[in-house]
């Protein structure tokens, strides 16, 4: 299975295939690379979390914009599907600027995304899931950028459509706005289980981090993940921190490197 994973994602990377997924997209175009190894390092550690259903819902997001959410986001889910036993979805949650179709080759079936479910009630959830079946993944897109993307994930639809997802799937990763720059990450706050927040190394100033865990209640936040270290030289080093759920004055942090 993993071998006809592989033979396939290289179709995808010289142009054979209907969809052009990007190269960074380590774990489904080339799944037995060591780059796509750290995020089934990181996988394992969502895994030891996942008790039960409460850590089910994951949003994934950054102080600010470039630091690597998105990748971060569509190549842990992939490591997740590599387990064909587990359902996993990824919502592309960031109506302003929205790249997961981008990244995974599905312009083309963008829409309907996510907007429209949430601004038109006669949809359903699986009206707005877009299956990559030969990778175990579903994904609903953002739609078309929204000028008024606040007021869409500040609805009681977006909480009942979450919930909506939590029972079908065994994880539901959802891609968000930078969290620093713009509110709309902060009203998904009340419909996840935790939040993973991407910082990426030599990239986003301390102040941002600062702000952004100022900004996250103490106990969603269960970790911090680091990526695009390059110092050892190797391309795809991170390094993940965890944070027990214990208030800000008293976790006990646990640190450790990948690679």
């Amino acid at each position: 299975m993993e071998r006809d994973a592989v033979l396939f994602s290289r179709a995808f990377r010289h142009g054979s295939g209907r969809e052009a997924i990007d190269e960074e997209i380590v774990s489904l175009v080339d799944p037995a690379s060591f780059a796509a190894d750290q995020y089934r390092s990181l996988r394992h550690s969502i895994e030891r979390l996942r008790t039960d259903a409460s850590s089910r819902v994951l949003a994934i997001t950054s102080p600010g914009p470039g630091d690597g959410k998105t990748l971060t986001t569509l190549n842990l889910a992939g490591a997740l599907a590599q387990c064909r036993d587990l359902r996993v979805l990824v919502i592309d949650a960031d109506l302003r600027r929205p790249a997961v179709s981008e990244y995974l080759g599905l312009e083309a079936r963008r829409s309907p995304g996510l907007a429209d479910l949430l601004r038109d009630p006669d949809y359903e959830i699986d009206q707005v899931t877009h299956r990559l079946e030969r990778f175990n993944l579903s994904v609903v897109p953002a739609g078309s950028p929204q000028p008024a993307a606040y007021e869409l994930l500040n609805s009681a639809r977006l909480e009942s459509s979450i919930e909506e997802a939590r029972r079908r799937y065994d994880y539901v990763l959802i891609d968000t706005p930078p969290l620093v720059p713009l509110p709309d990450c902060r009203l998904l706050a009340k419909c996840v289980d935790g939040f993973l927040l991407i910082v990426a190394a030599h990239r986003t100033p301390r102040k941002s981090l600062a702000r952004a865990l100022d900004m996250l209640d103490p106990s969603k936040l269960i970790g911090i993940v680091f990526n695009g270290d390059d110092a050892s030289g190797s391309h795809q080093n991170s390094y993940y921190a965890y944070y027990t759920p214990q208030g800000r004055d008293r976790q006990r942090r646990r640190w450790w490197r990948r690679g």
